[in-house]
């Protein structure tokens, strides 16, 4: 999109108040910008920009107290409520391993941040916001009533951004999936010989290969297809037996994860909705172009996983057993997977 076809922050306000109910996103998308360039056009008006350092942000937020953390890409939604607690910021990789609020950062993606401020008659909501090169949202934490208001003013004048210049936004360029420059055999070899699941990235990066085409290559033992309908059968056994899961929603900036049981599965229209009390996702599951369970080998025996792609061969969303480090796959989640109905054979071209 051109810089000249972009609409005032006037105009952006004004679609705002003739579409009250859409949300941000969805009229940011209808009026051809990023949801950055959206809620910079509140700059002034409840609306400051902040540095999207992920160091201070760590530094301060944890003063704060309950807040939510928000995860999302284009087809799911990942919300935790707790506390930023154990924190570790580091100039590639930032954590935080919290007791509900699990993240694992990327801090090179962030590249734009905003403390907003929404009044709804004596209320006022209180977010900070923050976005990639391309205006995407990589992490979004809104206070809660238990919230301290003042820590949350004092990290936000911590994070005060000098100047007033325009929001830069850099268009991402779609990227081709590129071909496959090994064969199964290679990507057996290293897949057989890992010992943790972690190493799993290592992989991809020796074999230069896309994280589905690794999928594909390696074989039935490894990895198999699943039918359509298995991401509700999951759920629905995971409350039913009383499975602990784990979560995996992320975006270029950041993975959030959810590790606990879940109780609450709410199916709606194409929505996938999980509503308990400190957790809450919403999966489009009719994006959900393809399902895999992938078992990748560990020092313990092995880890599975239920894996959800889009269109793109993107992953959307990942689920695990509960386990700690070091310890053994739970049985009945291995067993949940392993008995759901195969596709007979692989769906990659």
């Amino acid at each position: 999109m051109s810089a000249v076809s972009k609409p005032s922050a006037e105009a952006i306000r004004q679609a705002r108040a003739a579409n009250p109910s859409m949300r941000e996103r969805d009229l940011a998308h209808q009026l051809a910008i990023s949801e950055a360039e959206f809620v910079a056009a509140w700059c002034g008006d409840g609306v400051r920009r902040i540095e999207p350092d992920v160091g201070r942000l760590l530094a301060g937020i944890g003063a704060v107290g309950e807040v939510m953390a928000l995860t999302r890409n284009e087809d799911a939604v990942h919300e935790k409520i707790g506390v930023y607690e154990n924190m570790q910021a580091g100039a590639a990789n930032a954590i935080v391993l919290g007791k509900d609020i699990d993240l694992r950062i990327f801090p090179k993606q962030w590249s734009h941040g905003f403390a907003v401020e929404k009044r709804d008659g004596t209320d006022v909501k209180r977010s900070l916001q923050f976005f990639d090169a391309a205006g995407d949202a990589v992490h979004k934490i809104h206070l809660r009533p238990a919230s301290d208001v003042v820590a949350y003013e004092k990290l936000v004048d911590a994070l005060q951004r000098e100047g007033d210049e325009p929001v830069a936004i850099v268009p991402r360029v779609p990227q081709q999936r590129q071909p496959r420059a090994v064969g199964a055999d290679a990507v057996r070899e290293r897949w057989s010989a890992m010992t943790d699941p972690h190493q799993f990235f290592g992989l991809l990066r020796t074999l230069k290969l896309e994280r589905l085409d690794a999928v594909d290559l390696v074989g039935p033992d490894f990895a198999w297809p699943l039918e359509g309908g298995v991401l509700q059968a999951m759920f629905d056994g995971a409350v039913a037996q009383q499975i602990p899961i784990m979560c995996f929603v992320g975006n270029r900036g950041c993975i959030q994860i959810h590790s606990g049981p879940i109780t609450t599965v709410k199916p709606m229209g194409p929505w996938i909705n999980v509503m308990d009390p400190t957790f809450h996702l919403h999966l489009r599951a009719d994006r959900v172009c393809q399902l895999w369970a992938v078992r990748k080998p560990t020092k313990e025996g092995h880890v599975t996983s239920l894996e959800a792609y889009d269109a793109r061969g993107e992953l959307i969303i990942q689920f695990f057993g509960k386990r700690h480090e070091g310890e053994d796959e739970r049985g009945d989640w291995r067993q949940l997977v392993e008995t759901m109905p195969r596709l007979q054979q692989s769906i990659v071209a």
